[in-house]
């Protein structure tokens, strides 16, 4: 089956690997990869390929990079490659109805949630925000609304109690890849007929912003926990500081003083703050500029006073004797 692949991001990747795969050993032929424009990055703003462009070009494929595909010019190309069917994974743009409508098997969309549980832009952060412990990926017939096609597959993944949405995301780019392979020979044999989403357990979540990823301490700790793991790697949580915007590592929750919310507890090897319920451990910690690094190494450069806390310019100062502790370490927890 002659098959263009749409994807941008590195989780797409393992998806357009395991089409090549089948296009080397003739399974199906994968006739062009479309994918989003190269980008400014970094501090430097240099321009860099997608993940999938990069992919794509190493194998000697034909590459269409576009910013969307609403462009008549677009639908002329895609008419002169005479795709039978269209695998699209995070490709970062809609599909208007011209497009959709050229592949004779239509488009087959690899998302990574249980649908129609978690549509939109986010569905593993939504998961992970949530409270979730089981997600995964659903492969279905791309239409006009939003993931709202008729499911082929499923396959399931169980979120960990210390997941972020990276790491969910890394398994289910692998085990999606292979239902998106699966999906597609089905279809060519004649043998997989999609099934009607439910009406009952429809949810939506839409891209984070970085200004969502703001830690309010106010919460409680279960919902920083889950906000800070669900934009764990991007858009990276933060919280406002005396020492600027600081990037946030996933913390743990941490069984023992009481502290408001933001303030800071400094010990020898670790750091604790407050939330509107209990106390967290702080994970790593990035100072703009800079790269992350462990809690208590940044809190013996930066110097927090006591009863400092996060989301103030000032501290609040309390007594010294309960600010500044000594926290046993985590090996006398029995943690490793």
């Amino acid at each position: 089956m002659r098959i263009v692949f749409a994807g941008t991001p590195a989780a797409a990747v393992p998806s357009l690997r395991a089409l090549i795969d089948a296009h080397i050993a003739g399974e199906h032929e994968l006739a062009a990869v479309i994918t989003r424009p190269d980008a400014r990055v970094g501090r430097g703003r240099t321009l860099q390929a997608s993940a999938v462009a990069e992919v794509a070009e190493e194998a000697g494929l034909t590459v269409i990079k576009a910013a969307g595909a609403k462009d008549p010019a677009f639908a002329d190309t895609l008419r002169e490659i005479a795709p039978e069917a269209g695998a699209v994974v995070a490709y970062g743009a809609i599909l208007p109805q011209p497009v959709l409508d050229i592949p004779r098997h239509g488009w087959v969309n690899l998302h990574f949630s249980l649908l129609p549980a978690w549509r939109g832009a986010a569905p593993v952060a939504a998961a992970i925000r949530h409270g979730d412990q089981l997600t995964g990926a659903s492969t279905f017939a791309l239409e006009a609304g939003l993931d709202t096609g008729p499911v082929y597959g499923v396959v399931t993944e169980p979120i960990g109690p210390r997941d972020t949405t990276g790491e969910v995301l890394g398994r289910l780019a692998i085990s999606g890849a292979e239902l998106l392979r699966a999906t597609l020979d089905g279809i060519e044999a004649g043998r997989l007929r999609p099934t009607p989403q439910p009406t009952d357990g429809v949810s939506v979540f839409g891209k984070i912003t970085v200004d969502q990823a703001r830690v309010d301490w106010t919460q409680p700790a279960v919902g920083v926990d889950r906000l800070i793991r669900s934009v764990t790697p991007e858009p990276g949580a933060w919280t406002e500081s005396r020492w600027g915007k600081l990037g946030l590592g996933p913390v743990e929750p941490f069984d023992g003083d009481r502290l408001e919310p933001g303030e800071l507890l400094v010990g020898k090897r670790e750091v604790l703050v407050g939330t509107g319920t209990a106390v967290v451990r702080l994970g790593t910690v990035t100072a703009p500029g800079k790269r992350p690094i462990p809690a208590a190494d940044w809190a013996r450069g930066a110097r927090p006073e006591p009863g400092e806390r996060f989301g103030h310019a000032e501290p609040t100062v309390t007594d010294p004797a309960t600010a500044i502790a000594d926290v046993s370490p985590a090996t006398d927890r029995g943690e490793s």
